[in-house]
């Protein structure tokens, strides 16, 4: 029997909700241009989008003729073209989080992981906390699936309470035999703006471990260095929110690095998404 993670993974990631400074869905389409994978799926069906939340982008050609470019979720498999050990077993479903008819798009999204032989999915999340940007991206990963646990020592969420498309589609493979995990970052709360490539990389780098495919990092670790350094600017002179900063530093490091990926971060993030349905009402 093929250890988990070790044939054909899909690797997953949906914009919005889930996906705090764009960190989830940057990593994906970091790993599509990195092992060279091609789209094979387009799913920009009416039936899932609400275009007044997911509205389409107006964009200019070379010749400055105007294109729109519509919510998609998009499929992404081998092209061949790739050389990298492990390009050939790693797929990617990457785009935005439907708005309606989630049972319908669910079903969809199940027939075309049974049509592409898909072994098992990995869902990359990202969720606002109150974590210091000075420090590594806590992560933290579950399975529902006891292979899983087992072969890498992680439990299942406990979470009860509102979900998103994740939850829902991961609820769906596992019923009809595909096992999943999902793995969540952490990112600054006080950071409002643009994406984070820390976080982005964080995940890609628990792609890596959990697969045990290598990955070239490429420009994300400067990228992060860079981030790090203008978020020290921003906050210089704020002595409230350094103060701020240094207590959750503090609070970071008394936890000790090694103890960072359990209860505390999973508690963060159930309260997370409280507060995102609170928000909703």
């Amino acid at each position: 029997m093929t250890k988990p993670l070790q044939g054909r993974t899909l690797i997953v990631a949906f914009e919005g909700w889930s996906d705090a400074r764009d960190a989830a869905t940057l990593a994906v389409r970091y790993l599509t241009e990195t092992f060279d994978a091609e789209q094979v799926v387009a799913i920009e069906s009416e039936d899932y989008f609400d275009f007044q939340f997911n509205r389409p982008i107006v964009m200019l050609d070379e010749d400055g003729d105007r294109n729109l470019s519509w919510p998609t979720v998009e499929l992404w498999a081998p092209s061949g073209d790739s050389s990298l050990p492990g390009s050939e077993r790693l797929y990617f479903l990457v785009g935005a989080e439907p708005s309606r008819r989630w049972k319908s798009f669910v079903s969809e999204i199940a027939d075309l992981v049974v049509d592409y032989e898909i072994d098992a999915v990995v869902f990359l999340g990202a969720f606002v906390a109150d974590a210091p940007h000075t420090r590594p991206i806590q992560v933290n990963a579950t399975s529902p699936n006891e292979l899983i646990q087992s072969e890498f020592t992680i439990e299942a969420s406990t979470y009860q309470g509102p979900v998103g498309i994740i939850s829902v589609l991961g609820i769906e493979l596992e019923r009809i035999g595909v096992p999943t995990m999902a793995i969540w970052a952490a990112v600054p709360a006080y950071v409002h703006v643009g994406p984070s490539p820390k976080a982005t990389l964080a995940l890609i780098a628990e792609v890596e471990r959990f697969t045990g495919v290598s990955i070239d990092h490429g420009d994300l670790p400067d990228e992060a260095f860079k981030w790090e350094r203008s978020i020290d600017e921003m906050v210089e002179g704020d002595e409230e929110l350094v103060g701020y900063i240094e207590q959750l530093e503090e609070a970071r490091d008394s936890e000790g690095l090694e103890n960072t990926s359990g209860d505390a971060l999973a508690l963060e993030f159930e309260r997370y998404l409280r507060q995102k349905d609170d928000g909703a009402q």
